[in-house]
């Protein structure tokens, strides 16, 4: 999957941020406490197993949906 700055990224202060799109596609929380992530995670920011990775936050997932439609 190739990234497209805007939808799936922005350079903030010479940084990589990666968008909520881009997260919720990706499929599962890494953990690390992105700005954008649309998964409830724990505070801890310790990786968890796939099996208990959370779900995407429902506002997020409606988001993405409407993106895509368009």
């Amino acid at each position: 999957m190739a990234l497209l700055e805007g939808r799936d990224y922005y350079i903030e202060q010479g940084r990589y941020v990666f968008t909520a799109h881009y997260l919720l596609v990706r499929g599962q929380c890494c953990g690390s406490g992105c700005r954008h992530c649309p998964y409830h995670h724990p505070t801890d920011n310790q990786l968890l197993p796939k099996r208990l990775q959370p779900e995407p936050a429902q506002d997020a997932v409606n988001w993405v949906s409407r993106q895509v439609a368009k």
